[in-house]
C-alpha cells in the first residue's frame, strides 16, 4: 500500500503561482509514476501531469503545457507541481496519484493510489 498526502493549495489571483507537493509513504519502491489530476465542480476529472519516477519522462495536459511543471524527488518520495500563470479555469481540487503501472495514470487515468486532494482557487 502507498499513502499520498498533498499540500500547497490555496487561493491566488489570476497570473499568480502556486506549488503543490505530494509526499508518498508505505511501499514507495513500487511506484512507477506519480501524477496530478484535478476536478472542478460539475466537470470530469482531468489528468494534469504525470512523471515517470525512472527516467523523469513527463506528460502534460494541453491546457497546462508551458505553465505547469511536474517534478519528483525519488529520495524524498515526493512529487511537486509548480503552477505558473494561473487562470480562473485552473480552479479545482487537485489530487496526487501514483501507481506501479504508468499506463494507469497516462492512458486510463485509473491509478491505484490517490491522495485526499488540495483545493486551488484562482480569482480573476
Amino acid at each position: 500500500q502507498v499513502q499520498l498526502v498533498e499540500s500547497g493549495g490555496g487561493s491566488v489571483q489570476a497570473g499568480g503561482s502556486l506549488r503543490l507537493s505530494c509526499v508518498a509513504s508505505g511501499h514507495t519502491d513500487s511506484i512507477g509514476c506519480m501524477g496530478w489530476f484535478r476536478q472542478a465542480p460539475g466537470k470530469e476529472r482531468e489528468r494534469v501531469a504525470v512523471i515517470y519516477t525512472t527516467g523523469g519522462i513527463t506528460v502534460y495536459a494541453d491546457s497546462v503545457k508551458g505553465r505547469f511543471t511536474i517534478s519528483a524527488d525519488n529520495a524524498k518520495k515526493t512529487a511537486s507541481l509548480q503552477m505558473n500563470s494561473l487562470k480562473p479555469e485552473d480552479t479545482a481540487m487537485y489530487y496526487c496519484a501514483a501507481d506501479r503501472v504508468c499506463a494507469r495514470l497516462v492512458a486510463t487515468a485509473r491509478p491505484g493510489y490517490w491522495g485526499r486532494g488540495t483545493h486551488v482557487t484562482v480569482t480573476s
